[in-house]
């Protein structure tokens, strides 16, 4: 099975932008439309205005019990009530990759409660973070969430909590992309 996605920007796209705000640092040209496809982007026939790309992975700064609570309450993506999505590419500083790994597992959990705050949002928002540091991509990881509409103020309290966490001090790239899907 390929882990390797593309997320395409430009002017084709399942899924229509509605807003591209640059959290912090640099933004991303804005685009009409966005194309995820599971495909590495050496092998797209299709390259629209930008390209970001990452794998998936394994579960990288989580425990055994975290894994087992994450994989009971997360829903697969694609549900047909999620017919919104938010591409949220982030870079963390150079002082983040400085740390050791269990340097930076006590700061992802233990000061910042990620996997705890991210439960409290299951199964209405579900996510797939894409890792993209190790592709000399300009961000780190593309994080995707998907959600119905009518959970769009559940999914910007995560975010807001998120962003105040400990975390967070070490992010100075941070693009969010919200998406609305085309109806089939």
């Amino acid at each position: 099975m390929n882990n390797h996605y593309s997320f395409i920007g430009g002017h084709e796209g399942q899924w229509q932008v509605t807003r591209c705000d640059a959290i912090v640092g640099a933004p991303v040209e804005a685009v009409e439309r966005l194309n995820v496809v599971n495909t590495p982007a050496s092998q797209l026939g299709q390259r629209g205005t930008w390209v970001l790309q990452g794998f998936t992975s394994n579960v990288r700064y989580a425990e055994r019990h975290e894994i087992t609570q994450l994989r009971a309450r997360q829903e697969g993506l694609n549900r047909p009530a999620s017919t919104c999505a938010a591409l949220i590419p982030i870079k963390k500083n150079a002082q983040w990759w400085a740390l050791s790994q269990d340097e930076r597992r006590a700061i992802f959990e233990a000061q910042s409660h990620h996997t705890e705050i991210g439960l409290a949002y299951l199964p209405e928002i579900a996510r797939q973070l894409h890792h993209s540091r190790d592709l000399g991509e300009p961000f780190d990881f593309l994080t995707w969430f998907e959600f119905a509409p009518e959970h769009t103020d559940v999914f910007d309290e995560l975010l807001v909590k998120l962003r105040a966490s400990e975390e967070w001090k070490y992010v100075e790239r941070e693009v969010d992309i919200r998406l609305i899907k085309d109806p089939a």
